[in-house]
């Protein structure tokens, strides 16, 4: 569900500090004072917040908020202007895609980035970096450990796509699925990779109830049982107030609000900038 509202311009937060929310593990990403500008317009404004080992923390607020583009200096798609982020107490602001993909931290996109005209089996099995079969001389040579490798990069993404259901499309082209099935696509892409942490753009976008549930619940599963770490946009609030916390809200490319979602639903300037009161208590 889209939120239209105009932001506030109230600055209050229910803990001043980054480590608010309800978890108590230790901070795995610090986002410290980013800004990030695109000609006179500030997309991100001294932004800072963390997260830590083991939540699913929500990252919600209007279209133009800067969410997106937080995710995107994350993530080493554009550098900030200034602040720094650190990823396992490193410093990874300003590295390329590929060297913070490597590092065990992993987006999906709000649109899907499938290859169409792959298949959904292909998709998965060329996500692992350094296959042998990438070099010529092994491929000529070392036939038997380019084959070794390619069967178990088969078996983890067949072991990926029973988990998710997606087994009876696995050799279907993956620019033929449905908008949920790219988007647990994308989910499973990121399965292949061992990740630590998973920043989701929008995961319910376009996704019918049925498969927001499966969603839901996957995420829910990989987060309980196989401790990977959560980092969502999202506008649909059901989905955010039932799944995440803690809830981070921004508003005109900084950080409004932190809380739990009971915390984030109460306060009175979410409600009237972005909730429209719609879960104000009874």
């Amino acid at each position: 569900m889209a939120i239209h509202t105009t932001p506030t311009t109230d600055t209050t937060s229910l803990d001043a500090g980054p480590d608010a929310g309800a978890s108590t593990g230790e901070v795995l990403l610090e986002v410290r004072n980013i800004v990030k500008a695109f000609g006179g317009l500030h997309a991100v404004d001294h932004c800072s917040f963390d997260v830590r080992r083991g939540t699913i923390t929500g990252l919600i607020g209007p279209n133009g908020a800067g969410k997106t583009t937080v995710f995107n200096n994350i993530t080493g798609f554009i550098t900030p202007d200034s602040g720094t982020i650190r990823y396992r107490g490193k410093d990874i602001t300003g590295l390329r895609p590929d060297q913070i993909f490597a590092s065990g931290l992993c987006r999906t996109f709000q649109i899907p980035r499938e290859h169409g005209s792959m298949s959904v089996l292909e998709n998965l099995m060329l996500v692992p970096t350094q296959q042998k079969g990438e070099s010529i001389w092994n491929a000529l040579f070392r036939g038997a450990e380019v084959r070794r490798q390619e069967e178990e990069n088969r078996a983890k993404a067949l072991e990926v796509l029973g988990y998710l259901e997606l087994t009876h499309v696995s050799d279907e082209y993956a620019g033929n699925l449905s908008g949920g099935q790219k988007k647990l696509l994308e989910l499973g892409r990121t399965l292949m990779t061992g990740p630590e942490l998973v920043l989701l753009d929008e995961p319910a976008a376009g996704v019918n109830r049925t498969l927001l549930k499966r969603l839901t619940s996957n995420i829910e599963y990989l987060s309980r049982e196989r401790g990977i770490t959560f980092l969502l946009i999202e506008h649909d609030m059901n989905m955010v107030m039932s799944l995440c916390n803690p809830v981070i809200v921004m508003s005109e490319g900084r950080k409004l609000v932190e809380g739990t979602p009971e915390e984030v639903r109460n306060n009175q300037s979410v409600l009237e900038a972005y909730l429209g009161g719609q879960y104000a208590a009874a």
